[in-house]
């Protein structure tokens, strides 16, 4: 199969570089500048797209949305329904309040409905930029297999400059998809620990998200209820990070490291809150216990 690429003539390498070029993400879309996204701000660009990863994000999050949609639809056929026994009933108070729920959940209908199109639409571009970069990559090593001329070269760094800007146009669109993600409101619901949590033991709780940060201390109550110094925390969720998440002992002024851990974010798109118990410990003796609403 390679053999076929060997002799693909400079002409038609060009004629694809220029297909390359007009199919360019940023040329037929306004993507803001990278600095507005979590995975290209200065100091943290990976230019390393990873394809098998945004499938999967952007599979759950549309479904997540469909979700959201296919509940304020059903709210909307409901409210629909009292609105007319209302009007038959010349209720005009409530029926104008009703008037007033229908309009505003129609119009989160309509917000809904736009951004899945415009996720629709980011995915849909960042395909067309994958299928080109592997058509790139294919062309180059066919190219790298034939006699060394000229045009050999000249083709070969056509290839290379359209490989590099269907990278960077993939790493864009993943920016630009992280804004459509939402948040994570993650809420701290305390340790299980059977008889390994003592009172009087205290402990602090670490999650990492990316560059994201949660800290916070607890500690065992003679009643065997916890105290934590935080409660709730918002994240924003990242394409290629998961959630880690480290628990330490605090004794007088050593630590104690009781477990590492790390948590795929790709289960929490949906509607209802996630109750996560994750072991931190190997034998699972030391749990930790989170919710997370998206």
């Amino acid at each position: 199969r390679s053999c076929s690429f060997t002799g693909f003539s400079t002409v038609q390498s060009r004629k694809l570089g220029k297909s390359l070029g007009r199919s360019s993400v940023r040329s037929r879309m306004s993507l803001k500048s990278p600095k507005a996204y979590n995975s290209l701000q200065k100091g943290a660009v990976i230019w390393d797209p990873k394809p098998l990863q945004v499938k999967k994000i952007f599979e759950a999050l549309k479904k997540g949305l469909n979700e959201y949609l296919e509940a304020h639809q059903a709210e909307l056929d409901y409210l629909s329904g009292r609105h007319k026994d209302t009007k038959r009933n010349s209720r005009l108070a409530f029926y104008y309040d009703l008037d007033k729920q229908i309009r505003s959940v129609e119009r989160y209908i309509r917000k809904l409905e736009f951004h899945i199109s415009k996720v629709e639409e980011l995915y849909e571009a960042y395909c067309i930029q994958c299928r080109l970069r592997d058509g790139a990559t294919n062309m180059k090593h066919a190219f790298s297999l034939s006699p060394s001329t000229k045009a050999s070269r000249e083709s070969l760094v056509e290839l290379y400059k359209n490989f590099q800007e269907c990278t960077e146009d993939m790493c864009f669109i993943e920016g630009a998809l992280e804004v459509h993600l939402g948040e994570f409101h993650v809420k701290m619901k305390g340790l299980v620990g059977f008889a390994r949590l003592c009172p009087g033991d205290q402990y602090e709780v670490f999650v990492r998200l990316g560059r994201q940060k949660w800290r916070l201390k607890g500690k065992i109550e003679t009643d065997d209820s916890q105290t934590w110094d935080e409660e709730e925390k918002i994240f924003i969720p990242n394409l290629h990070e998961k959630f880690e998440i480290k628990v330490t002992e605090l004794r007088g002024l050593a630590t104690i490291l009781v477990g590492v851990v790390t948590c795929d974010s790709i289960n929490f798109f949906t509607t209802k809150p996630q109750a996560i118990i994750v072991d931190i410990t190997e034998l699972g003796t030391i749990k930790l216990q989170l919710e997370v609403l998206w």
